[in-house]
């Protein structure tokens, strides 16, 4: 299951898994090709997959961070900020662009990648009504390995905004 990261049509990664192995490394180093900002304690970035069209998740910057609780306080409210960030850029593309657009759920998990990120899931009204009011993680393995629900090309248009409002925002 592909959680996050992905390809852009600025140049595609497909087979290139080295900057995937350390994403936080990746956007330090500027290799991550799915960064859409630099923020001031995270990284903003496009996820692998787009099934919730404006799926986004924040990096923390913090090599070695595995969870909210390994930041000092100030650093944890910061990044907590970009957090919010994030969100609130996804839910202005997002209600602007997206017919049925409800809402973001905000995830901090952390059950399979062992670096602290947050998932910014934008929920829509016309998602199948066996999911819709469910965690995303109840949809269809399909959904998460499915080559029409990669980020590629089709995306760049919404990349676009994403940038485009986080550095209004910012």
């Amino acid at each position: 299951m592909a959680l996050l990261g992905g390809s852009s049509s600025a140049g595609s990664v497909a087979g290139v898994d080295d900057w995937r192995t350390d994403r936080v490394a990746a956007a330090l180093e500027g290799r991550n090709p799915t960064v859409l900002r630099e923020l001031d304690s995270a990284f903003a970035v496009i996820g692998d997959v787009q099934f919730l069209p404006g799926y986004c998740l924040a990096l923390s910057k913090v090599r070695g961070a595995d969870r909210l609780s390994d930041l000092p306080r100030t650093e944890r409210l910061a990044y907590l900020a970009d957090v919010d960030l994030l969100a609130t850029a996804v839910e202005n593309v997002c209600e602007a662009r997206e017919a049925g657009y409800r809402r973001v759920n905000v995830e901090i998990l952390g059950n399979t990648a062992a670096f602290l990120h947050t998932h910014i899931w934008p929920r829509y009204d016309w998602e199948p009504d066996e999911v819709r009011g469910l965690p995303v993680w109840a949809y269809p393995s399909t959904r998460w390995s499915s080559s029409d629900f990669a980020l590629g090309a089709k995306h760049d248009s919404l990349r676009a905004a994403l940038v485009t409002e986080l550095g209004r925002l910012a």
